[in-house]
Parts: structure tokens; C-alpha cells; sequence
């Protein structure tokens, strides 16, 4: 938690951090400062001090709801900076940024560098920067053991809005089954009242719509797949690929609060009409091993624990893993699930990217997503849902939807 960050940056030798960029759709900011419309800012953070936060002028009450000491950018005027720089726009930048620093009392140490922002222009006035200030020392940190350190544990009020974003969730897909079931059929394809079929493409406009009238986006999109590509894990579907009775699909939605806040990530893997007995078998073995590992979940665990169960378990079934073949690309291929939060996709991590403090913890909200995937043979299956640890160690389903496979046709 935002608690725990003074510690966090203390071990690993931090005296402040840097959060660049807009406070939408960029996790660091908003998690720091709450969000809002600021297209672009700048906020410096001491260990042990109130932070700082730089921005437009325009934007000044949306950066007040931070609740940071706040300097405009016109408390640095451009053109005099670009004079005292010959007119070096990099330069003038750099010497910005050395003036924001002296302002915020943070001149020297170790300053973790987070955000978003173009890469050639951090490059270019990040390097100008520690010319002017060389006892600063910006960090990078690639593996995000920072922050997400802090954000691997979500407060109640983080809590409720990813509960929110998971009733979301599941009303846009419940009104996505009422759609496809509702269609007529036409030799084996949905099709509209005028006799067009009904296509993937079709159904992702209707995600889209939906998803805004709740008040919610997909930015990283939906994976919507039928048949052979829902077989490739993370193959979003083909716009064109018609709908037809039988045919597995796999449905991905990971949607967040307008504006770039916090996510839910929810799959399930639908037959229209009919299951062939095949995806019937795939099936059942996926749901087994969701129901299984489910009820094993426990607090205190390496999340890796149940990655490694969940390859024991179907290889026991006799499906390919990575445990066994890491470049597989048939069977169970992914690791067991991931936190959600302000990322998609953010610690506690379940596979190779895990480490030893990835430990299931009060206050994870962590998919769990096992899936078998044999695209040669035309199908995948996942099924997924997003869970909470509460603070008496239950893991608790955040967005309830039913596991059926087949989805029965209304016409």
C-alpha cells in the first residue's frame, strides 16, 4: 500500500522518485496522485517529505485534487531558459527540470525514474540532466520492484473500484451472450435480421459501446476468437471471422475506469448451441483444474507454487507444459495468473518473471486463468476470474458469472 512506500524506497537505497507524464492512463502518476485530466506532469517525491507536483497552468485545479504542494510550469518561463541555453530546446528542458529539483529539495542521492513518456525525449533531456545536477543519480528499474511493491496490496477503497470495474465486467458480457444467443442461425452462422452474418468484428463494436455507456474503456482491447485462434493465447481475433454454432470461443475482457484507472480481467470460453465432444473434454479438464486450484489458493504461498500445480495437474492429465517444454506452444503454455490493478498486468507475478517476493498476501487482487490451447486442432479453452484476498486469508471472487460452457441459442 502508499503506506508501505517509505519503507519500500528505503530498502532498495531510493531518496525520491520522479513520476513523469500525463495523470491518464499512466499508472505511476495516477496511483501517486489520484489521476485526473493532466495531460502532462511532473511530480518529485522525497523519501521522508511531501512531494511536489509540476503543471499547466490550465490544469491547476485538477492538480490540486493531488493533494501535493504544486508549482506551475510558468514559475519557469521557457523563452528564459531557451535564451540562457542558445536556444537548445534539450538543454532548456534539463535546466527546467534542475530548477524543479533545487525547488523540491532533492539536488543529490538515488531518484527512481517512473511513468510515461516518450523514449527519445527522456533519453535526450534525462542525459542533459545529470550533467547539470551529477549528484543526482536517476535509477531506472526495469523489473518495477518498486512501486508495485506498494501497489501489490490494494487498500478497500482500490478494493471497491476494481469490484466495480467486475460488475462492469459482467454485464457487458452477460449483454454480449444475450446478443450472440438472440441471433438467427443460417446454415451453422449467426446472422442479422437482414440476413448478414454476424462477425467478431460485430461483437467488438458492441464490447466497445457497452463499455462506454458503463463508464469504463478497453485500452490494451478484447480478445475475441473463434476456433483456431482461440488456440493462441493472446491472438485478439480476427475482425471478419464469422460466428458459427459449435466453434469454441475464447472471450478476454480486461476493460478499465475511464480515463486510465484501475482494471478487472475476466475470461470465459463459450460454444454456441453445441459443444463438439472434443471441446467438451478440453473443457471439463480446464474447469477441473480452475475448481482445484481455487479451492488450494492460501495465503503465505509463492504464487509460483500454483503455477507449478497447475503444470503437475495437467500434465497428470497428459497435456504439454512449460513446466516440461518452456517453448511449447500447444497444451498448458502460460503462467497461472498475475495482480491486477492500475496494470493489466502487475506483481504478484506467477511465472518466470516472479520472484521470491511475489507471495500471496491480504490484499493481492490476483487473476486465476488456467488454460489448455491446441490451435492445430482448431480450439483453446481459458477460463478466468479475478480474486481479492481478503484480510482473513479467503480468496474471494470479485465479479460472479457462471462457468458454462454452452451458451443455448434462443431461435
Amino acid at each position: 500500500m502508499k503506506t508501505d512506500l517509505e519503507s519500500i524506497l528505503t530498502k532498495h537505497q531510493l531518496d525520491g522518485l520522479l513520476v513523469v507524464g500525463p495523470a491518464m492512463h499512466n499508472p505511476a502518476m495516477v496511483y501517486l496522485t489520484g489521476g485526473g485530466h493532466l495531460t502532462n506532469a511532473d511530480l518529485i517525491l522525497k523519501r521522508n517529505g511531501k512531494g511536489v507536483l509540476f503543471h499547466g497552468t490550465m490544469e491547476r485545479d485538477e492538480a490540486a485534487k493531488s493533494g501535493f504542494d504544486l508549482r506551475p510550469y510558468t514559475a519557469y518561463p521557457m523563452n528564459d531558459l531557451l535564451r540562457q541555453t542558445n536556444q537548445d530546446r534539450t538543454q532548456a528542458l534539463a535546466l527546467r527540470y534542475k530548477l524543479m529539483f533545487e525547488s523540491a529539495g532533492l539536488t543529490s542521492g538515488r531518484v527512481g525514474l517512473y511513468g510515461r513518456i516518450d523514449a527519445g525525449y527522456s533519453m535526450a533531456v534525462f542525459r542533459a540532466l545529470q550533467s547539470l545536477l551529477p549528484e543526482l543519480e536517476l535509477v531506472g528499474d526495469v523489473e518495477n520492484k518498486v512501486l508495485q511493491r506498494a501497489m501489490m496490496t490494494k487498500d478497500e477503497q482500490e478494493v471497491a473500484r476494481i469490484r466495480r470495474m467486475g460488475q462492469v465486467t459482467v454485464e457487458v458480457v452477460s449483454r454480449t451472450a444475450e446478443f450472440l444467443t438472440s441471433r438467427r442461425v443460417a446454415k451453422d452462422v449467426l446472422v442479422f435480421d437482414d440476413g448478414r452474418p454476424v462477425r467478431i468484428g460485430d461483437v467488438k463494436q458492441k464490447i466497445n459501446l457497452w463499455l462506454a455507456e458503463l463508464g469504463a474503456e478497453n485500452p490494451e482491447g478484447t480478445i475475441f476468437a473463434i476456433g483456431r485462434d482461440g488456440g493462441v493465447p493472446h491472438s485478439s481475433g480476427n475482425p471478419e471471422d464469422v460466428l458459427r454454432l459449435g466453434s469454441p470461443i475464447v472471450f478476454d475482457i480486461f476493460p478499465c475506469e475511464a480515463g486510465g484507472g484501475y482494471y478487472y480481467d475476466f475470461t470465459r470460453t463459450w460454444c454456441l448451441g453445441f459443444a463438439p465432444d472434443e471441446v467438451m473434454g478440453l473443457y471439463a479438464q480446464v474447469l477441473q483444474v480452475f475448481q482445484q486450484l481455487s479451492a488450494e489458493l492460501r495465503v503465505g504461498e509463492r504464487f509460483t507454487h500454483f503455477q507449478d500445480r497447475a503444470c503437475q495437474l495437467f500434465e497428470a492429465m497428459g497435456h504439454v507444459t512449460i513446466g516440461t517444454d518452456p517453448a511449447t506452444e500447444s497444451g498448458y503454455v502460460h503462467s497461472l495468473g498475475h495482480g491486477v490493478g492500475l496494470n493489466i498486468h502487475e506483481r504478484p507475478f506467477s511465472g518466470s518473471n516472479a520472484d521470491p517476493e511475489d507471495i500471496l498476501s491480504p490484499g493481492n487482487v490476483i487473476t486465476l486463468e488456467p488454460g489448455l490451447y491446441y490451435p492445430e486442432r482448431g480450439m483453446g479453452v481459458r477460463i478466468e476470474n479475478s480474486l481479492w484476498v481478503r484480510p482473513d486469508g479467503v480468496f474471494e471472487t470479485l465479479a460472479e458469472f457462471p462457468l458454462d460452457l454452452v451458451l443455448p441459442m434462443k431461435g
